[in-house]
């Protein structure tokens, strides 16, 4: 968490001044490991990262060094400059000993550190910076960008609004920098390099200057100076807070330094980067953009949680994260999206006698489209003067609605694939075996591939009974949306239309609804 004063400002580092940093560990729910087996970063685009360092021959010899460590664990040990093994003191026994009694802290943790972890110790590399850092958001946020406290201090760092903004971490009702995964670890950086600048080079000084402020430890160097006593950090006195905050991370790196001599369990860490950064020129719905990629729409928002209404913000460029391993398929599907399919929002102001039902069928969107775009659970009701972004150009809201209910004039018919059954295929359209053997005159179970089967759309043989629904793709639709929509899975619309890499407003496709 971090805050500051009017009057530092006039007088502090980085002619602004900051006063005070406070840090606030939460315990988040933890996502799924991802593991996967991605190429490193090369050295020479690591040396573009180094450019003009004052350490940058030290920061490259640190690189090369890396490039045969077989855990992201071990390069970060080779990294300690703080030599925490060697310190000892009762406040950090303490703070280990609350490490080693949860046994399973670090694999919580490290399953969701490890889509983050990497880029970070590579930043502090780059800038030959004490690896020690690497595990500050640990005890900052759990690793968690989400994460956010009472203070008012989010992400990975947690960073409070008007510091975040004096780091140039923009907020707004599209954005928060200060959950900017990449955005957000260079600003800290910057912060904690003042700070250790700032207090001449003590970095145990400095990381209790980032909890509680430059101008708290200042006031306790400057007491004890008078009384005639030490002013280490370990003689100071610091809120309780500060008290245990540079303990804990200390604890943490000793446990790191030597796991089996503690106990500890450390889950396998690659010391391979997890995402790559693309830019986007244009707002772009994320669901889209998760599409493109071939993952889940939660994945892509785990790596880009600083864009608060599942939408890129408008004034761009800005830099989206994806799985490296799909990164080549997310640029190429980009680079085929017609403009078309980039999205514009508009502002509504709800009137009297609207239901968003109205407001969908008026604007020529889905429902669901705008309870995403506006971050609305599905039991959300909406207020006479609210705010609400709608998704689209709205250049032909006459339109009559997209959805049509039609007969089953002509019968659907289905491509036998290899792995098909009739009993997954009867479920997948909602019919029963019994129809499509009658349906089929099939005398054996068995079937051919490229074998045509009619699905009728009744069942009369009391099996469920399927709609046939032809579809208009609106502005802002996904795969995800629709079929959260219609209550019907992804695979099953890919099944019944045949799709190419992208949906595009105006295409129909078919659905099969109970």
């Amino acid at each position: 968490m971090l805050f500051m004063t009017t009057n530092a400002l006039k007088n502090g580092f980085l002619a602004l001044g900051l006063l005070v940093i406070a840090g606030c560990q939460t315990s988040p729910e933890t996502r799924p490991a991802h593991p996967e087996d991605v190429p490193r970063i090369s050295l020479k685009q690591a040396e573009r990262i180094l450019g003009s360092e004052p350490d940058r021959d030290r920061g490259r010899r640190a690189l090369v060094k890396a490039q045969t460590s077989p855990t992201l664990w071990s390069r970060i040990r080779e990294g300690f400059l703080l030599d925490p093994a060697v310190i000892d003191n009762p406040r950090i026994d303490h703070q280990r000993s609350v490490y080693t009694s949860q046994p399973r802290y670090f694999q919580a943790t490290s399953a969701r550190s490890q889509l983050y972890l990497h880029y970070v110790v590579e930043q502090i590399e780059a800038r030959g910076l004490p690896q020690e850092l690497a595990l500050l958001p640990f005890v900052e946020s759990s690793y968690n960008p989400m994460a956010y406290s009472s203070s008012n201090a989010a992400g990975l760092w947690q960073f409070i609004p008007s510091t975040g903004k004096l780091f140039s971490l923009r907020q707004d009702g599209w954005y928060d920098g200060r959950r900017d995964v990449t955005a957000s670890t260079h600003a800290a950086l910057d912060y904690l390099s003042s700070l250790n600048k700032t207090f001449d080079g003590d970095w145990l000084l400095a990381l209790a200057a980032y909890n509680c402020g430059p101008g708290c430890v200042g006031r306790a160097i400057k007491r004890n100076r008078a009384l005639g006593l030490p002013t280490d950090y370990w003689n100071l006195q610091l809120p309780q807070e500060t008290m245990n905050y540079v303990p804990k991370l200390l604890a943490m790196a000793q446990v790191i330094e030597s796991p089996t001599e503690y106990g500890a369990s450390l889950p396998n860490l690659k010391n391979e980067p997890y995402f790559a950064e693309v830019t986007i020129e244009r707002q772009l719905d994320l669901h889209k953009a998760a599409e493109l990629a071939s993952i889940s729409p939660e994945e892509l928002l785990s790596l880009n949680p600083a864009f608060k209404q599942r939408v890129t913000a408008p004034q761009g460029p800005y830099q989206l994260l994806v799985p490296i391993v799909r990164a080549d398929q997310f640029i190429a599907g980009l680079a085929e999206l017609p403009t078309s399919e980039y999205i514009s929002f508009h502002r509504y102001n709800v009137r009297r006698g609207d239901t968003l039902s109205q407001i969908a069928t008026r604007y020529q969107v889905s429902v669901s489209a705008i309870k995403q775009a506006n971050d609305m659970g599905s039991n959300t009701t909406i207020r006479i003067g609210q705010t609400l972004m709608l998704p689209g150009t709205f250049d032909d809201i006459n339109e009559p609605s997209s959805i049509k209910a039609l007969a089953m004039a002509e019968p659907l018919t289905y491509k036998v694939q290899p792995g098909d059954n009739l009993w997954g295929i009867a479920k997948r359209h909602g019919l029963s075996v019994t129809a499509i053997t009658r349906d089929n005159s099939l005398s054996t179970p068995v079937l051919r591939v490229g074998q045509q089967l009619v699905l009728a759309s009744t069942d009369t043989g009391g099996g469920a009974t399927a709609r046939k629904v032809l579809y208009t793709v609106k502005p802002g639709d996904s795969l995800y949306s629709i079929a959260r929509e219609f209550k019907v899975q992804i695979d099953h619309i890919r099944d019944w239309n045949e799709l190419g890499s992208v949906l595009r407003p105006g295409q129909q496709i078919t659905l099969h609804l109970l």
